[in-house]
C-alpha cells in the first residue's frame, strides 16, 4: 500500500493500520515459546570471543563448533578489517583484537585474507596498546598483555563495609558480579596455556603491536600529570590510590598481611558461591558468568565440582546455532520480551482472556522474585521482595523496569489482578526502590556515586546506577494505570525529578534505549498516565521536539552516535521501533487524527513486511537497545515487532 493512498482522508490509513496490526499479532503467536516470548539479544562479536577464551583458558574442546564459530565471526567483520561495537559504527580496536585473538583460536591462519586486513586495521589504529581494560585483562589471562599493566584491585576490598563511601555495594550491579569474581581473578594473576605454548612473553599477538619489546604500558596518567590537568579531584585522588594499591601488592607477603589476603579470598569465594543460582546462573549476564567460572577453578574448584559444572551450563544456555554460526548472547530477555508482547496484543485489542495470554501470565507470575535476598535489600532495608528480573533466573537481581513493565502487562490484560497480591508485592517493591532524587534506576537505590568512574579500571563509564527518565517515567505510567491515591507522593516526587531532568531541547535522556527519543517516549506516556496536562510546558516542550526530529518520510530514528553528540539528538534513519516510541509519546496527548502521528503510523504500514519467516513483522538491522552507553550496545529482535504493535493498536484506538 503506497504512503499517499494510507494519508488520505477515505480512512485508508485506519483500514491499513488494523490490517497490519492483525497480522503482526499472528506473527506473534506463532514465535510463541509455549508460556512465554524471548528472541534473541545480539551485542557484538566480544562475547563469543570471550566464550572462546574461556574454552581455552579450561582447556576445552570446541571441536566441530570452531568452523561456526569463525564463521560467524567472519559474518561481522567490516570492510576496512575491523569489529565493532555496532554494525553501524565505525571499528573499534577493542573489539577487533579479542574477535582476532578468538579466530586465531579456532584455527583460522594468520595469512588468512581476512586475518590480515584485520591485522593492517588494527596496526593503524596504534595495535593492541590501544585497547581498553578490560581486554588488557583478557589479553593477561594468556600472557598477551603484561599483568603489571593491569589497574590494581586487590581482593582486600570485599573487607570493606557497607558504610564505606567506597564498597562492593556502591558499584552498579553489573559491575558488582563481575568484579568480585575479578578481585579474585587480580590475584592468582593466571597465565593460561596457548596453542603455541604457555609462556609469560607469548608472541602470539607481536605482529599486531607496534612496538612489541614495550608492552608495560600505563592505564592511567601520572599523579603529577593528573594534578596539572584535573587539579586535586577523584581522578587524581583514585590515581593516588592506585599507587597505593600497587605498593601493597608488593608487600602483601608479609606475615599479617597475607592472613588478611587469604581471608579477602575466601570472602570472594563465599561472595561468588552464594550468588550463584541452582541453575548456575549469576545475575543472567555473561560476565559475572565467565569470571564466576574463572574465580572459582583458581580457587580450586575442578570442573566437575558443582559450581563449575553449573556455570559452564548456564554459559551453554547462551549460544545460539543457526544458518549465521554459532554466537554467544549476553544476555536473555524472556520476561522482558514477554511483558512488552503482552501490552502490544492488549494495545492491539486482543482479549485478554485468550488462554495463550493466560498461559503467559502464569509463567510471569511464577517468575516474581520472593526469595528474600537480593543486593538491593543491602541500602534499601525497607523493601519486601516482589520485583521482576529480565532473565529466565536471576534471584538477586531484580529491576525496575521490567517490574513495571510486568505491572502494566497484568493491568492491560487482566484488570482483575490489580486487587491480588502478585501486583501489590510488585508495585510496593517498586515504590521502595524510589531515589532521594524522586527518580527511579533500574536494579539499586542511591546509587549514584559518579565519581566511581574515576576509577582507573573503570573505561566504560558503568560503574553507579542513577535515576534515569526513562525508567521513571515507565514507573509512572503502571502507577498511573494502578491509580491508587496512596501512591501520591511518590508521583510528586517522581514528577518533580523529571522537571529537573528535561533536557533544554525538550527531550529525556534514554539510558536502556537509544535514545532521545526513548526516553521522550516513556516520559509522555508517564505524564499522560498521571494526568499532567498537554499545556504543562514540559509536555509542550517534549511534544514540540518529537516533532522537529520525525523524518521528511514520516519515521523516527537515532542514532547511537547521539550518546556523544547533542546534534545527533533524534537524528538518524527511519527504524520500526524507533518509529513506534516516536508514534506513542505523540499519541500519549494527541489524538489519531494528529498529522505526525499519522505520519509514523503510515510508515509502519508502509514497511511491514508481507511474506517469509517475518511476515507480518518488520526489519531492523539496527541497535536500538543500550548496554553502557558509548560503549555496549544491544539489539532485540524483537524490538522491530512489539513496540510497532503497540502503535498501531493505540492509534487504532484514537490515541488520547
Amino acid at each position: 500500500m503506497r504512503t499517499a493512498e494510507l494519508r488520505a482522508p477515505s480512512g485508508a490509513l485506519e483500514a491499513g493500520a488494523r490490517a497490519a496490526s492483525a497480522a503482526a499479532r499472528e506473527h506473534l503467536f506463532r514465535i510463541q515459546r509455549g508460556d512465554h516470548w524471548c528472541a534473541e539479544l545480539e551485542s557484538n562479536t566480544t562475547i563469543t570471543a570471550e566464550y572462546v577464551l574461556l574454552q581455552q583458558a579450561l582447556g576445552l574442546e570446541l571441536g566441530e563448533r570452531r568452523r561456526e564459530i569463525a564463521r560467524y565471526l567472519s559474518s561481522r567483520q567490516k570492510a576496512d578489517g575491523s569489529w565493532g561495537i555496532a554494525w553501524n559504527l565505525p571499528g573499534d580496536v577493542s573489539t577487533s583484537v579479542e574477535t582476532y585473538l578468538a579466530l586465531l583460536l579456532v584455527g583460522v591462519p594468520r595469512e588468512d585474507a581476512r586475518m590480515i586486513r584485520a591485522e593492517e586495521y588494527i596496526r593503524a589504529q596504534g595495535g593492541v596498546a590501544r585497547v581498553r581494560v578490560f581486554t588488557r585483562i583478557n589479553l593477561a589471562l594468556f600472557g598477551l598483555f603484561p599483568w603489571d599493566a593491569v589497574p590494581c584491585v586487590p581482593p582486600e576490598v570485599i573487607l570493606l563495609p557497607d558504610a564505606s563511601p567506597i564498597n562492593v555495594y556502591r558499584l552498579s550491579s553489573w559491575a558488582r558480579g563481575t568484579m568480585v569474581p575479578l578481585f579474585a581473578i587480580f590475584h592468582h594473576r593466571p597465565v593460561f596455556a596457548l596453542p603455541g605454548g604457555r609462556s609469560a612473553e607469548s608472541g602470539l599477538l607481536d605482529h599486531l603491536w607496534l612496538d612489541p619489546a614495550n608492552k608495560r604500558l600505563p592505564y592511567r596518567e601520572s599523579l603529577l600529570d593528573t594534578v596539572r590537568g584535573d587539579g586535586l579531584g577523584w581522578r587524581s585522588f583514585f590515581n593516588a590510590g592506585d599507587a597505593l594499591l600497587r605498593a601493597y601488592e608488593g608487600v602483601r607477603g608479609a606475615p599479617g598481611l597475607s592472613r588478611l589476603r587469604a581471608h579477602a579470598l575466601r570472602v570472594c569465594e563465599r561472595w561468588v558461591l552464594e550468588h550463584q543460582e541452582e541453575s548456575g546462573d549469576w545475575a543472567g549476564i555473561f560476565p559475572p558468568m565467565l569470571n564466576g567460572v574463572l574465580a572459582l577453578h583458581l580457587a580450586g574448584h575442578p570442573l566437575d565440582s558443582s559450581p563449575v559444572r553449573r556455570g559452564l551450563e548456564a554459559i551453554e544456555r547462551f549460544g545460539i546455532q543457526d544458518g549465521e554460526g554459532f554466537r554467544v548472547e549476553a544476555c536473555q530477555s524472556p520476561v522482558w520480551d514477554s511483558a512488552l508482547t503482552l501490552i502490544g496484543l492488549a494495545d492491539a485489542g486482543h482479549d485478554g482472556r485468550d488462554p495463550r495470554l493466560a498461559r503467559v501470565r502464569r509463567w510471569l507470575e511464577a517468575k516474581q522474585i520472593l526469595e528474600d535476598h537480593g543486593d538491593w535489600k543491602v541500602f534499601n532495608r525497607r523493601g519486601r521482595p516482589g520485583g521482576w528480573s529480565f532473565e529466565h533466573v536471576n534471584t538477586w537481581y531484580p529491576d525496575v523496569d521490567d517490574t513495571a513493565a510486568v505491572i502494566l502487562a497484568f493491568l492491560k490484560t487482566d484488570p482483575a489482578s490489580r486487587d491480588g497480591e502478585v501486583l501489590r508485592r510488585g508495585v510496593d517493591w517498586m515504590l521502595s526502590m524510589q531515589n532521594r532524587d524522586g527518580g527511579w534506576a533500574a536494579f539499586d537505590v542511591e546509587n549514584d556515586r559518579e565519581f566511581l568512574n574515576q576509577i582507573p579500571f573503570s573505561d566504560m563509564d558503568s560503574l553507579c546506577d542513577p535515576s534515569t527518565p526513562d525508567v521513571t517515567g515507565r514507573v509512572l505510567e503502571a502507577l498511573g494505570a494502578l491509580g491508587e491515591r496512596r501512591h501520591r507522593a511518590a508521583v510528586r516526587r517522581g514528577l518533580d525529578y523529571l522537571r529537573r531532568a528535561q533536557e533544554p531541547e525538550g527531550s529525556w535522556f534514554g539510558r536502556w534505549g537509544v535514545n532521545y527519543v526513548y526516553g521522550t517516549s516513556n516520559v509522555l506516556n508517564g505524564l499522560a498516565r498521571q494526568g499532567v496536562p498537554a499545556s504543562d510546558p514540559m509536555v509542550v516542550r517534549a511534544l514540540r521536539w518529537l516533532e522537529s526530529v520525525q523524518n521528511p518520510d514520516g519515521g523516527f530514528g537515532e542514532g547511537l552516535e547521539s550518546y556523544d553528540d547533542r546534534a545527533a539528538m533524534g537524528q538518524g534513519p527511519s527504524t520500526a521501533s524507533q518509529t513506534a516510541w516516536g508514534v506513542m509519546g505523540l499519541l500519549a496527548y494527541r489524538s489519531s487524527s494528529d498529522e505526525a502521528a499519522r505520519r509514523g503510523v503510515a510508515w509502519l504500514v508502509e514497511h511491514q513486511l508481507g511474506e517469509g519467516d517475518l511476515a507480518g513483522s518488520w526489519a531492523e538491522e539496527e541497535f536500538t537497545g543500550t548496554g553502557f552507553p558509548r560503549h555496549f550496545y544491544l539489539r532485540y529482535h524483537l524490538y522491530r515487532h512489539y513496540f510497532p504493535l503497540m502503535a498501531l493498536g493505540r492509534f487504532c484506538a484514537g490515541g488520547a
